[in-house]
Parts: structure tokens; sequence; C-alpha cells
């Protein structure tokens, strides 16, 4: 059944209190949320913040340690089975089998699902034709560059028609052109399959593509919204200068106009009301020659340190503490 033929009124994806304990460490934090129907939802945060288990746990791949969700209507503890047959999954590693032709990886995939002989052809040529690798189809996997293999796991999650698509970190490791032409090719199987896309994430850009963007650090939920209110709620605008002394800049911002400056990218960074307008002052009043000046409108870069305090950057540099804590209870026996 294709999403246009749901009830427009149920969601895709329900989740309430959902949980995932490793002994006393907690990796998902009793999180909420729901997913409309057609809707491309995203999953932002660091590495380490909970957004790959959670995903492992809707698709039945990990048992949650408490609360309840439901994928394309049907319980991921209870209908397992259902459950999977309704959704399309591309992880973050290659899966793919190299020593096969892109045509044999799908045809593999069609008899795991069980798809009626008569639709496999056809919908090959379909799904390899919508990420531009229909004229690669006799050709070995191994011989495909990164990028060609992603298209081809996404490729093979479509191949039996899910209702939601799960796209775990779907363009790590790829160099800028690629993942941009990765994300051309998720909005054209968007239009054309009328699917719920559930996506994670840690690049605030890609962010950018959702509806809407549910921000995740450490095991927790911490705010769900569209990118354009997410960036509006942080209400300050992003100003960078260099100057001839950036420590005594710092000290001087924080004095002169009592905000907060950082060191950031290498520049002192300051959030502030109209930006533009702050401008003339900071030349006029701070006492330390400017080099360079640059403002810009919030970013979600802006909206997660605004919420959790840090970077995404920073946060990415702690999460190794909180995944070697996970590795440790995990491997003392606890599930």
């Amino acid at each position: 059944m294709a999403a246009a033929d749901l009830d427009p009124s149920s969601s895709a994806v329900e989740v309430a209190g959902l949980q995932k304990r490793y002994g006393d460490f907690e990796a998902v934090r009793g999180i909420d949320f729901s997913v409309g129907l057609g809707e491309t939802f995203g999953f932002l945060g660091p590495n380490g913040a909970g957004k790959s288990t959670t995903i492992k746990m809707l698709c039945t791949l990990v048992t949650p340690s408490g609360g309840t969700a439901r994928v394309a209507g049907h319980d991921i503890v209870r209908e397992r089975a259902q459950v999977r047959r309704n959704i399309g999954l591309v992880f973050q590693d290659t899966t793919l089998d190299t020593y096969l032709t892109a045509a044999q990886n799908l045809r593999f995939h069609a008899d795991l699902y069980d798809m009626p002989r008569h639709l496999v052809e056809g919908r090959m040529q379909q799904v390899l034709e919508m990420v531009g690798l229909w004229d690669r189809k006799d050709q070995e996997v191994g011989a495909f560059s990164g990028g060609m293999k992603r298209r081809l796991e996404i490729a093979r999650g479509l191949m039996h028609s899910p209702r939601v698509l799960f796209l775990d970190e779907p363009t790590v490791g790829l160099d800028p052109q690629t993942r941009a032409s990765i994300w051309g090719y998720i909005g054209e199987l968007r239009q054309q399959e009328q699917i719920t896309i559930f996506l994670t994430t840690h690049y605030m850009d890609e962010a950018e593509h959702c509806d809407r963007i549910a921000i995740m650090d450490s095991g927790e939920l911490k705010v769900l919204d569209t990118p354009e209110a997410l960036k509006a709620g942080v209400g300050t605008d992003r100003v960078q200068i260099t100057t001839a002394d950036d420590e005594a800049a710092i000290a001087a911002i924080a004095a002169t106009f009592d905000l907060e400056a950082v060191m950031s990218e290498g520049k002192v960074t300051i959030n502030v009301a109209a930006g533009e307008a702050f401008v003339p002052r900071l030349f006029a009043e701070l006492g330390i020659p400017i080099h360079s000046v640059s403002v810009a409108r919030p970013t979600l870069d802006d909206v997660f340190m605004s919420i959790t305090g840090r970077t995404i950057r920073d946060a990415e540099a702690s999460a190794g503490d909180r995944f070697r804590a996970a590795t440790a209870a995990f491997r003392g026996g606890s599930r």
C-alpha cells in the first residue's frame, strides 16, 4: 500500500516514552514524537546523541527498554514482521554484496521480501532509473564509487515499495558534491514515491531539507519544529569579527556592550539582536581595530548552541564519552 492510500489523519511513526538502556547507561531517554505521512523528518544531533539507536528500535533491530512506538500502524515489539514489511532502511555503513552486480543485489532483496516475480524487473528498472544507475545495472558493485553505492542502497531500500524509508546518516563520508547529488535524488524520490522519509544527520545544512527537525543530544529530544521556526526562535544574528587583539576584544565587548563573545571558527563571535544595526556601534565603541566583520542570520548551528549550550562540534567531542560508556555497559551483558 502506498502512502497516498493511507488514512490522512494517521501518522507514519508514533513514539511515546521510548527508552533504551544498557545497564545503568541510558542511550535514549524517554522520547515522544510523531511523523506525518509523506513528511521528511530529520533527527539532528552529534554522533552519540541517540539518533541511530532510535532508528534501530523503530526498525525492530533493537528492543526498547521502555515506552512504545508504531511504524506504518504496527507496534515495533508485537508486530515486528509487519513493521519490517513496510519499511526500507539505508544504514550508515554499506551492506551491499560487492561481488554481485547492482541488478543481482536488488533481485536478492526482492527475494528476501517475497516480491511477486512478475513485478521485480519493472520495479528494479524504476528505482535504478530514479537514482541514475540503470545503465550500471550489470556492473559489479565493487567497482562503484562511494556515492554510487549509497544511491544503490537507496534504490534497494525502495525496491519493495515501503511506506517509510529510514536513512541513517545517508551521506556520511561522502564529499560535498556527492552529498548534494544524493539529496537531489532524495528529493526526487519523495515526489515520485509519495513516501515518508525519516533520516538522521549531524550535517546542519542537510537538516534544512527536512519538513521538521527533532534535535537530539545526550539521548534526549530537546526540541522539534520546522527549520525556519527553530531559527526564528533563536532571536539573534551572528556577528563575527577579526581584530588586532581578539582576547582584548572579547573582554571589551563584555565591558562595553554587556554581551558575551566567544571564539568560534577562528573569529570573535557575538550573538545579538539586529546584527546589522549593531555593527556601526561595534566599530565606533570597541576601541580595538577591527580587520573584518560578517553578519549572518541564525542557522541550525545557532539553534543547537542556544538549546544545548554547546556547538555541535563540541557535542561530537563529548559524545565519545557516552559511546565508551554504552560499549562498556553492553559488553557487561546488559540488554
